[in-house]
């Protein structure tokens, strides 16, 4: 997952997270005030985030002078007496805003990874305000009539192929944002669009709360029956940092729930962890989210008709590669049927072996898992938990870094002495025939205060606009901390999103453009996980099984004989992953091209959606709705959590290049890669980049033939 925040319809796009290394001093050691947050980096490697000078309180203050700066910035562009050029309009908004980027960005990685009472108000007053900014930004005129008046001559300036691209986005993101619109609808939208930062942010809150207040005790071994030690140790670890010490506790995240709803032999408890795994945001409490999700759909409603969109779906869609809902829907509905059909038989085979074991009950979705998990050791001989011994989570680190050598040639070396805000991450430089690339950091594991899921960000983006700056980019994960110094070892799916996060991560380190609006991954929503798609697959390949997948406690090397087990069940489960995945994105998109000016219930609707797909009792949505916070915590995903499918669709095909060239590390095919995709950003048109790569349009029964389906 990629995450951005504000000011997306201007030339800035700032992101937020966390960075660190191991053995650095905490972030508030020494803190320090506005200026801080606002100053230009200094120190090593072009600069750093000030992370061991923060104190929190100056976060709102920073981002109210930011916004004053910057303010100032976009009047003097926007009334200059000059007649319209790329160089005094789109040149100046390029660099306009960094201090405010600074500010916010470095408040963004306390909100999404050590928040608090006091960030947690912080958020709720500066959501607010940056919604409100962009807004001033985006309708003010003078600065829309320059930007137009580029756009209109961009062909005839000679300008280059980067600098008329930007004109094109920049004319299309300020267009879509109401930028056109008579005052009285400007005002509503900025009306619009305010309430809903406060509604975002209340919903994100809401969910972290509930994952953070709610937790299942184990209070004995018999509550323990089928969890393997490893997994055991660490609810053991999570029990004593709630001041349980001598118990186990199921923690309200997907890397605690998913595993024991697998192995759990007690069918009573993986029903009260499945409930409170599904039910976030929809506890009878304050932080229910239900109503907070009607609110958000009738003003997303109304801001689409007011931008001339019939739906928000159809808005959202406008600018993307699918370019409307018809498209994205076309594609989900032809996986759709061969996923659910896959998946009944998925349930069937696990329903008989429950049977044959005395079973007397209809799997339930709190079933599914454990009893798929049987079938897939009975069928192929393959036990998962035996496959995790391979699984530890410093050398799947080391995996990531070796295929991005192979690949595209980089070198990963661990640096210390760097500001820290958290002792448990790392950072890396990265480097290419010994020359400065950017640097790489790691935020691994679940806390207090960290929203759940994965994700990358960008703290600096990479460009050559006045200097060469390198770009400085983050993973985030929440895998559950062992017992103090032992292993952590991680389940395959965990090392699948560790690929999959470093796929977003080698987007923005290996980005090569001019100007750093459309550097990295600043590129379309259904184009920004194609690399992390694809970067999936370099998980399966001998060279990193072979040199990485090592016993924990031996140290020896996956046997060819698990991999092969590996290999054959590879599609094993695909029903139940493709199902579970395609419902929440149908769910989505239905929800958004459903007129919610009369309110929508959001259950209620994903009680109807189930309904009418012929969802199977034995699964639910991914993300059920008032946990969604894809599509309800911000905009970015919202009618868009279909990308993933459309963009795996991009890698299903890719990868066929790699295996036609004979290995997945093939230097042709990977420069090639890397030359028309990883670098070029949005520099270049999402579809004109993959028929660059590929010699020609996306072939859809790709996606297929890679999941075991039929193709049509």
């Amino acid at each position: 997952m990629k995450r951005r925040t504000f000011l997306k319809g201007t030339a800035m796009t700032v992101s937020a997270t966390g960075l660190g290394a191991n053995g650095m001093k905490a972030a508030n050691a020494k803190a320090g005030g506005v200026d801080v947050l606002l100053d230009a980096w200094t120190g090593a490697y072009g600069g750093l985030p000030p992370y061991d000078r923060i104190a929190t309180s100056a976060f709102k203050p920073a981002i109210v002078r930011g916004i004053e700066m910057n303010r100032a910035e976009i009047v003097a562009i926007a009334n200059q007496p000059a007649a319209p050029t790329f160089a005094n309009t789109l040149a100046r908004l390029e660099d306009a805003g960094r201090p405010l980027g600074r500010a916010a960005g470095m408040f963004f990685v306390y909100s999404g990874t050590m928040s608090d009472a006091v960030v947690q108000k912080t958020e709720r007053e500066v959501g607010p305000m940056l919604a409100a900014f962009q807004d001033e930004t985006v309708q003010n005129e003078a600065l829309f009539a320059r930007i137009k008046s580029v756009y209109d001559g961009r062909v005839s300036a000679g300008l280059s192929a980067e600098e008329q691209r930007i004109a094109e986005l920049q004319h299309e993101s300020f267009a879509r944002q109401g930028a056109g619109l008579d005052p009285a609808k400007k005002k509503r939208l900025k009306a619009i669009n305010r309430e809903l930062s406060q509604l975002y942010t209340t919903f994100s809150q809401n969910q972290l709360k509930d994952e953070e207040t709610f937790f299942i005790p184990l209070n004995s071994e018999a509550d323990l029956a089928g969890i393997p030690g490893g997994l055991r140790a660490a609810y053991a670890e999570d029990a004593k940092e709630r001041k349980l010490p001598g118990r186990w506790t199921i923690a309200n995240t997907r890397s605690a729930a998913e595993p024991f709803l697998t192995f759990s032999t007690r069918r009573d408890l993986r029903e009260k962890v499945f409930r409170m795994w599904t039910q976030r945001g929809d506890n009878a409490n304050a932080q229910n989210n239900r109503q907070i999700i009607t609110k958000i759909l009738k003003l997303r409603q109304e801001k689409a008709g007011l931008l001339g969109h019939p739906t928000f779906a159809h808005w959202q869609l406008a600018s993307n590669m699918a370019r409307n809902p018809e498209n994205a829907n076309a594609l989900m509905t032809k996986v759709w049927k061969p996923a659910v059909a896959k998946f009944r038989d998925e349930v069937a085979e696990a329903q008989q072996l429950a049977n044959s074991e005395g079973a007397e009950f209809k799997l339930a979705a709190w079933d599914f898992r454990h009893y798929a998990e049987k079938v897939r050791k009975a069928k192929y001989d393959l036990d998962q938990t035996e496959v995790t011994q391979y699984l530890k989570l410093d050398k799947m680190v080391e995996a990531i870094f070796f295929s991005a050598n192979r690949v595209f040639g980089l070198e990963f070396k661990k640096l210390s002495g760097i500001p820290v805000y958290h002792p448990d991450m790392t950072v890396y430089e990265v480097t290419r025939g010994g020359a400065h690339v950017g640097l790489f950091y790691f935020d691994p594991f679940a806390r207090k205060g960290k929203r759940s899921g994965a994700w990358m960000n960008e703290y600096r983006t990479q460009e050559r606009f006045k200097t060469d700056i390198k770009p400085i980019v983050s993973n985030n994960c929440n895998y559950v901390k062992g017992k103090r110094g032992a292993p952590v070892l991680i389940s395959w799916d965990d090392a699948v999103t560790l690929f999959h996060e470093f796929g977003h991560a080698l987007h923005g380190l290996l980005s090569n453009t001019t100007y750093p609006s459309v550097a990295g991954s600043n590129v379309k929503r259904d184009f920004v996980e194609f690399p992390s798609q694809i970067m999936e697959r370099w998980l399966e390949t001998p060279e990193v099984l072979g040199r990485f997948c090592l016993h924990y406690k031996t140290g020896k090397p996956i046997p060819a004989a698990l991999v092969d087990k590996f290999r054959k069940a590879r599609n094993a489960g695909q029903g139940f992953a493709t199902t579970e995945y395609l419902a929440s994105a149908i769910f989505d998109m239905r929800i958004h091209m459903t007129d919610a000016s009369a309110g929508i219930d959001p259950v209620e609707f994903e009680k109807q959606v189930t309904a009418e797909l012929g969802l199977p009792d034995e699964i639910v949505l991914r993300h059920r709705p008032t946990a969604f916070g894809h599509i309800f915590s911000g905009d970015g995903y919202s009618a868009g959590y279909y990308v993933y499918i459309w963009a795996d669709t991009l890698s299903a095909d890719s990868i066929e290049v790699f295996r036609a060239a004979g290995s997945m590390f093939d230097p042709a095919t990977s420069k090639r890669f890397q030359d028309t995709i990883m670098s070029v950003g949005g520099s270049v048109p999402p579809e004109v980049a993959f028929r660059n790569f590929r010699g020609r349009d996306v072939d859809t029964d790709a996606l297929m033939r890679d999941r075991g389906f039929p193709s049509t």
